[in-house]
């Protein structure tokens, strides 16, 4: 039997944030058995941590792929770590991952997450993509290697967004981000993620879509550490640092449930 937990990540209470499965495999389990057990799961992600000398293995699916970067279930995963007592709370978390080796430890209250920045440069909008978002105008849009980046006007166009799903299929990337900038005090910027290509038509909170929102809005501001909120029906916040080419996001995680898996 394998130790499963559920829990809610970059939020400080339960039932929001985004919510991840965490499974410790006790031996390396094929590609086609993790994903039938993220599609069994269907969250986000289901990320599945295996010991190696002195690192782990991490790997993160969706109910549908296997995704190269995932920030909210790094974060459950060394959440999960600690309080299962699988490793010291005093040690970093330390993970091979398919984007290299990444690192999670404690600072304060928060869960710090060690992260390529994934910066993005101004890119013709694809067709159908500003159809989908039913946002045509004032509009700024971007790229990098994984995703699509929208600006939009001002923030309540982004928490009123009503897109249709079913048209981003159509866009070639891994999702669309969509972000303004914030007049909430103590918020520094908004956004929201949207990959139905991925599985998910709507993230509640996307740690990897802050290794581009974070170097955006650093220096659309000039500052190196920004809160950003996912807006998002659960919503969730992101703490970010920049460090040269690499994001600290850094955030807070609920356990909900804890389970065993048996098959």
């Amino acid at each position: 039997m394998l130790p499963l937990l559920q829990i809610d990540a970059f939020t400080s209470v339960a039932f929001a944030g985004n919510p991840a499965a965490v499974c410790f495999l006790d031996h390396e389990r094929d590609d086609t058995w993790m994903q039938s057990v993220a599609a069994e799961m269907n969250l986000s992600e289901t990320a599945f941590l295996f010991p190696l000398d002195e690192h782990w293995s991490l790997r993160w699916f969706t109910p549908t792929i296997e995704v190269d970067l995932c920030g909210h279930a790094t974060l459950a995963a060394a959440h999960a770590m600690w309080e299962t007592g699988v490793l010291p709370r005093e040690s970093p978390a330390q993970f091979a991952t398919r984007s290299g080796p990444l690192v999670a430890s404690r600072s304060r209250d928060l869960i710090e997450l060690d992260f390529p920045a994934k910066p993005v440069v101004p890119a013709p909008a694809p067709p159908g993509l500003l159809d989908a978002l039913g946002a045509a105008d004032d509009v700024a849009v971007y790229r990098n290697e994984f995703d699509y980046f929208v600006e939009l006007a001002d923030e309540g166009s982004v928490v009123a967004l009503a897109p249709s799903h079913g048209a981003f299929l159509s866009v070639a990337a891994r999702g669309v981000i969509v972000t303004a900038a914030s007049k909430v005090d103590g918020v520094d910027f908004v956004s929201r993620f949207f990959a139905p290509g991925s599985g998910i038509d709507e993230d509640p909170v996307t740690g990897s879509a802050h290794c581009a929102l974070a170097p955006f809005w650093g220096a659309r501001f000039g500052l190196t550490e920004l809160t950003g909120y996912q807006a998002s029906r659960r919503g969730g916040t992101v703490h970010v640092r920049l460090r040269g080419d690499r994001v600290v996001l850094g955030g807070h995680a609920v356990t909900v449930m804890r389970g065993e898996l048996v098959c």
